[in-house]
């Protein structure tokens, strides 16, 4: 290469060099601003210290040791080399070599170095948790050894003993090249092909390379607890394993000890030559052959296979005791219901946990959030709500919540200019509630706060009940689910506000803001502006006038990645909730603490357990880890104003999260007796551990080895019920007190079926009791069957009335019926399912309105359509305590010929004695007048876009329907009746 060509490669090299280090210059100290603003630079300056170290004391071990054999192999050459054509071909290559084969040797060995220090970097927390590890406390059953040992410390030696495999091999692969080119290894010519030098030298690190595999017979022998081997498909060591495999693995450490030394004492001082150590080897292959594979799989079939539950039941109990200690099941509460007599009781309308069942779904009526309180195109409440619950005038209740944000992809052409996306529109505003189980007349919710503008936003009528008590004193959101934006806030334009607050309807303007809050990073230097402006490709940090002295830069806004950053070593649950806690709006964020070697535990991927029908809409899907090991150790909160982000300690037994804080100085996480009063009120057991929790609880619920075994008892989760195709079913949180509770309790339920059929098997339960997390299982009894919600919802719409009055409600389909979260609920030994009906519009981005309640009472006989709640359950309680059995056909006077009829639409099999079929068909011709001019005014309220004016006419429709229904079954056995029935109108809008 000319001297030109050199001087540009070295100009091109140099100036990618240059440009990755300022990269990584810039990302480090823009992160060390961040962890500098939430006040946590003992989490950067710890991970950054223990790569740099790894990463240089790896790196140059590794190099140290390859560039050291290389040099060591250059030094034993041979002095004189005997003539062949083989080193006149070689020759070449030494006086490439020899001039700078120093040169040479350090560039190979730093290259190694380097990869192998970008490995060693990554195990920063293996390197952490080997440090500051303590004790379980809890024994692993075969070794008697602390489990710590296999959380805390096999891993890292598992790594050590790759990377000493790798030095071995890349020392014996460069030596043996080094020794070639040079003479030392010689295969032409007379006399021995190797020298006494090079064979010492080579055969010394294949010495070591055994000397190694002794090391990894031993860590083998610890790992058959952590790998499948059980029958049937559970981890740990089998009876194989314990008694073929084990020692198996302990004889074959003891004769590659022996072969090492064989390999040295034959090479270098009895024959001085290869061929007994190659024997050595040989017999190591087939010694691990045999008795590492031949002789397991003989006992797996001639003694196992034929007496497998005999053999393994040892086993099995060990994986399904280590399963529910690793998961947080031990302490399950199983409850038998009594078999109930599925009739709905007299007593049900006034029962208060069938009162608290939750009507508003938190997906379905998100849409009807964001246009009933957004009163801007821009704000926007997420595709599902939360659940969470407060105490207002003494009495504690579920709340759907949500946070009025700002959607950045909904600022319209002219709004998404930078200048707007990052110092207009920079926060939303308020947390707006609705009581769970309560709706208003238009079939929107009540809403209680978070309310803008002079009447809470637009076209929502009567339905809103201010309450002071959900109101947050500073409800602004700069940190939430939406900021997906860098902000700029602080900045002011000659004394004025220039953030958009909130629209102020009372005067037909706008109400802005300056922040003035202690969050963001500040950007108010030349430097600071330069540096931003390059980490996001950005000129105006450095041209706009809105970037000045007062400005802050709020960047990592959204808080599971906040959390996510300042605990790295957590695995953040899907689905953060905001709450009112002392007067700001706080995100409330689970935290999880796993592992993946706890021995005889069963391992599970979190992407998998945790998908069901909403992960990806509202809920964010886990990273596809394998974990046998998970505690709910940390409560995080991420204040939506300030950005403060706080770790709480929730689990204080917790090894794993002792051995992190530790790691980090010890004053990371809070501990768990300084938890506000304010705050642990809203703790709510989160969804992802529950959700794991109940999958695991499926089959380990049982834990009688015999009955593991045959499989007879094993649970499934149910699908969604009115969408089967679309996933599981998710848990649902309820505010209510289930059977042998003491106290009506906030808890996340799942009902479970029997595998590979569809009636319900069990409810489970999980909740907090004086801080502690409590699961429970209701079973229901063996010889009763009860429908799943799949099977229920079902049977409730294919009721002949249920069916009639739901195609009605598709207003000849101008309109959709959508159904909510199906709620089971056990009472009196039978399960009560509610399940709301949503109506939705055809017209565009139409909300859906809250019009009917389904409910069905034991076996699914008793089934009613009704406008509420508290009228479905006294619509139950009449079916119950009528004389004749439902679904007859000889129902009583007065009562409904079918279960799923509403007692509201009045239905008789016979006309009354004292109506005559005139007057009948008269009341029928009106109530088909009165259906059809429902349905004119429906269609005037879509096309005037009028928001209540069509929640008041889906209203004013319902009842119509209702009539005329009931003038229908009311004229049923007259001729006349019948006539004018056939006569009327199908409503069709």
């Amino acid at each position: 290469m000319s001297r030109r060509g050199r001087v540009t490669v070295g100009v091109l090299v140099g100036v990618f060099i240059l440009f990755t280090l300022l990269g990584w210059g810039i990302d480090a100290y823009t992160d060390y601003l961040w962890f500098d603003e939430v006040k946590k630079t003992s989490v950067f300056s710890g991970v950054l210290v223990t790569r740099l170290v790894l990463f240089l004391v790896v790196g140059a071990a590794m190099t140290l040791i390859v560039a050291g054999n290389l040099y060591l192999a250059y030094r034993l050459r041979p002095l004189l080399r005997p003539h062949s054509n083989e080193q006149v071909t070689l020759e070449r290559y030494r006086m490439i070599l020899a001039p700078r084969l120093g040169t040479w040797i350090a560039v190979t060995g730093l290259v190694i170095g380097f990869f192998a220090g970008l490995s060693a970097q990554s195990r920063w927390g293996d390197w952490m948790l080997f440090r500051n590890g303590g004790d379980f406390g809890v024994k692993d059953p075969e070794f008697n050894v602390d489990i710590s040992f296999y959380v805390f410390e096999y891993p890292l030696w598992r790594y050590v003993l790759g990377l000493a495999f790798t030095a071995v091999v890349l020392s014996v692969i460069g030596s043996l090249a080094v020794h070639y080119i040079f003479g030392g290894v010689r295969l032409q010519g007379v006399g021995d092909r190797m020298t006494t030098a090079a064979r010492a030298h080579l055969t010394s690190l294949v010495a070591i390379f055994v000397l190694l595999k002794a090391v990894a017979y031993v860590l083998d022998r610890r790992a058959l607890l952590l790998e499948q081997h059980v029958s049937p498909g559970l981890y740990g060591a089998g009876y194989t394993d314990v008694n073929a495999l084990l020692p198996a693995k302990e004889i074959l450490a003891y004769i590659s000890v022996v072969v090492a030394i064989a390999i040295i004492v034959f090479s270098n001082a009895v024959m001085r030559n290869l061929v007994w150590p190659g024997v050595s080897l040989a017999l190591l292959a087939i010694s691990a052959v045999a008795i590492g594979g031949i002789y397991p799989l003989a006992v797996q079939n001639f003694q196992v296979k034929p007496s497998l539950l005999d053999k393994e039941q040892k086993y099995i109990e060990r994986s399904i005791e280590a399963t529910r200690t690793a998961f947080g099941l031990e302490n399950t509460e199983v409850t038998q219901l009594p078999a109930g007599s599925g009739r709905p009781p007299e007593t049900l309308p006034s029962d208060t946990s069938a009162q608290n069942v939750r009507l508003i779904d938190p997906q379905i009526v998100s849409q009807a959030f964001t246009q009933s309180q957004q009163s801007r195109g821009f704000y926007d409440f997420g595709d599902k709500l939360d659940v969470d619950r407060y105490t207002v005038d003494g009495k504690t209740q579920d709340y759907v919540v949500g946070a009025r944000e700002i959607d950045d992809s909904k600022l319209t052409a002219l709004q998404r200019n930078w200048l707007n996306r990052h110092t207009v529109y920079t926060h939303g505003y308020g947390l707006v509630a609705a009581p769970a189980n309560e709706f208003c007349g238009t079939g929107l919710p009540y809403f209680a706060s978070g309310l803008i503008g002079n009447e809470g936003g637009q076209n929502t009528g009567d339905c809103i009940t201010p309450t002071a008590a959900l109101e947050a004193e500073q409800p602004r959101i700069y940190y939430g689910e939406k900021s997906t934006e860098y902000a700029i806030v602080g900045q002011v334009d000659s004394g004025k506000n220039v953030e958009f607050d909130r629209p102020q309807s009372s005067q037909g303007g706008e109400v802005y803001y300056t922040y003035s809050g202690e969050g963001g990073v500040d950007i108010g230097s030349f430097f600071r502006r330069m540096v931003f402006a390059i980490k996001n490709t950005e000129s105006n940090f450095l041209l706009s006038d809105a970037v000045n002295a007062n400005s802050k830069l709020m960047y990592i806004r959204e808080p599971r990645e906040r959390v996510a950053k300042v605990a790295p070593f957590l695995t953040v649950d899907g689905d953060p909730y905001p709450a009112v806690v002392d007067g700001r709006i706080k995100w409330i964020i689970d935290g999880y603490t796993t592992a993946k070697t706890y021995p005889y535990a069963q391992k599970i991927n979190l992407a998998t357990e945790t998908k069901d029908e909403l992960t990806g809409t509202g809920s964010f899907a886990l990273a596809r880890d394998d974990v046998n090991y998970m505690r709910n150790s940390v409560k995080a909160t991420v204040d939506a104003y300030d950005g403060t982000v706080t770790l709480y300690e929730f689990d204080d037994k917790d090894p794993v999260l002792k051995a992190w804080n530790k790691s980090f100085g010890g004053d990371l996480i809070v501990p768990k007796d300084q938890i506000p009063q304010s705050l642990t009120d809203h703790f709510r057991y989160p969804a992802d551990m529950f959700k794991v929790q109940r999958n695991l609880l499926t089959k380990f619920h049982v834990t009688d080895a015999r009955t593991f075994f045959s499989g007879e008892d094993f649970w499934q989760v149910p699908n969604a019920p009115d969408s089967p195709q679309s996933g599981f079913q998710p848990p649902y949180y309820l505010n209510v007190k289930l059977p042998d509770q003491n106290e009506t309790r906030f808890q996340l339920t799942a009902g479970v079926t029997p595998l590979n059929r569809e009636n319900m098997a069990a409810l489970v339960s999980g909740s907090y009791v004086s801080g502690q997390p409590r699961l429970e299982i209701f079973e229901l009894p063996d010889g009763k069957v009860v429908p799943g919600p799949v099977q229920v919802h079902q049977q409730m719409v294919n009721a002949s009335n249920i069916s009639q009055q739901l195609t009605l409600l598709n207003r000849g389909g101008q309109a959709s019926v959508l159904y909510g979260n199906l709620i089971s609920l056990p009472l009196g030994g039978d399960i009560l399912y509610v399940e709301p009906v949503y109506v939705r519009s055809s017209q565009a981005n139409a909300a859906p309105l809250l019009q009917k309640v389904l409910m069905s009472y034991g076996d699914g006989r008793y089934v009613v359509l009704e406008d509420n709640l508290q009228k479905g359950l006294e619509a139950l309680a009449a079916l119950g305590k009528s004389n004749a059995p439902p679904n007859t056909g000889t129902p009583s006077p007065g009562t409904n010929p079918e279960p799923g009829a509403s007692p509201s639409a009045g239905a008789t099999t016979t006309p009354p004695a004292n109506q005559p079929p005139g007057q009948i068909t008269t009341e029928l011709s009106q109530a088909a007048a009165a259906v059809d001019k429902a349905i004119a005014d429906l269609k005037a309220a879509q096309q005037s876009g009028d928001f209540v004016k069509q929640g008041e006419a889906l209203k004013a429709l319902d009842d119509a329907i209702n009539r005329f229904q009931a003038a229908q079954q009311s004229g049923a056995n007259t001729p006349a009746a019948t006539a004018s029935a056939s006569a009327a109108p199908t409503p069709s809008g």
